[in-house]
């Protein structure tokens, strides 16, 4: 790993800009080097937040990018619940990247199929041996430590052959999901966690400086030979004492 690093904004205002130029900046890299630029993608707030400042980028060109799920939800796309109809909705409509660079579930298949199918569409994406390797995953964190729908304690997060897994017993609703597995996440060139707000403060202590008992999921979340950011603000980084970077919204990662 080359290294983790906790930056801390005053606010979430400060954060979203920073984060769209790390995935721009991540983007041109991949582009001039490989030809494309492939980007795994969370629900949750992190969507809302992407969305609004890659939209307020000039000149934001995403025809070569190639756009995966680091988890989702085995619904329709027009549910609530849906990853890709928040960025569909969001994102996807008002810029330029191909239906041919989104890769969605198949959510009418049963979830063990739909992981299955995902798992085909991932090798045909990423052809050649061994697993997945994305430019950049987006990850957040649920106030139990989960990150992708791996959660504590579930056998998933000893899963080391899949690509992606289904997950019919999610303690987070709706239950049936397909995830990333572990190695394909430490598989990434770059990953980049966003934690926000004062509720995930005692759980990101815990994540970032350790805890009694085994690691959470988040905490697992080491890439091989991949960086790793952890994109926070103040109030969610109230409760640190490991050393950590402050940045302003006009800072490049």
């Amino acid at each position: 790993m080359a290294g983790r690093r906790v930056v801390v904004f005053p606010s979430s205002a400060e954060l979203g800009p920073v984060l769209a130029q790390l995935v721009t900046s991540r983007a041109e890299k991949a582009i001039t080097s490989r030809g494309r630029f492939t980007l795994g993608l969370s629900g949750g707030s992190l969507a809302s937040m992407l969305s609004k400042e890659l939209l307020a980028l000039p000149q934001l060109d995403c025809s070569k990018w190639v756009v995966g799920f680091c988890d989702e939800r085995v619904v329709s796309f027009d549910d609530p619940d849906s990853t890709y109809g928040l960025y569909k909705s969001q994102l996807f409509s008002k810029v330029n990247i191909p239906d041919s660079g989104i890769l969605t579930i198949e959510s009418s298949l049963p979830v063990n199929e739909c992981a299955e199918d995902y798992t085909r569409k991932m090798k045909e994406a990423f052809p050649g041996d061994g697993f997945p390797v994305f430019d950049l995953l987006l990850l957040g964190m649920g106030p139990d430590g989960h990150t992708c729908s791996l959660f504590p304690d579930h056998p998933l997060l000893e899963e080391t052959k899949k690509i992606v897994a289904p997950i019919s017993d999610s303690p987070k609703p709706p239950p049936q999901r397909v995830t990333m597995t572990f190695p394909v996440v430490n598989s990434a060139r770059c990953v980049a966690f966003v934690s926000t707000g004062g509720s995930k403060a005692p759980i990101l202590k815990e994540v970032l400086e350790g805890r009694e008992g085994p690691a959470l999921p988040a905490a697992r979340v080491v890439p091989t030979n991949g960086d790793l950011f952890w994109l926070v603000d103040e109030p969610a980084a109230a409760s640190l004492t490991t050393q950590v970077e402050r940045l302003g919204s006009g800072a490049k990662l």
